[in-house]
């Protein structure tokens, strides 16, 4: 059954920021065009293929249905794998919990 929740691996600060602004965009969101998400079980690959040796870090529990842009599974050519994307900025109110990771 698939979930209801994605993930966002983020810096505390980053999210901070967000809450500040009232939405949430990653600083490399400029470059790439939507904000790259996770199922659970991906995500500990993200962080040891992203985040390895990083501190500060934490997971954003995304509930899809509150998500108010589009959101789309895409594959991940070099791992075959389909990972949720979010075209534009991420309202705060999807968050249902944020998950400190060190």
């Amino acid at each position: 059954m698939e979930s209801e929740y994605i993930y966002h691996v983020t810096t505390q600060s980053e999210w901070e920021q967000a809450k500040l602004k009232g939405e949430y965009q990653p600083t490399q969101f400029e470059q790439e065009g939507f904000i790259h998400c996770s199922v659970e079980k991906q995500v500990a690959g993200v962080l040891d293929r992203f985040y390895k040796g990083q501190t500060n870090l934490v997971k954003l529990k995304i509930e899809k249905a509150k998500v108010q842009r589009p959101l789309l599974f895409e594959l991940a050519t070099d791992l075959d794998e389909l990972f949720p994307h979010i075209y534009g900025s991420l309202n705060l109110d999807s968050v249902v919990e944020v998950i400190n990771i060190g």
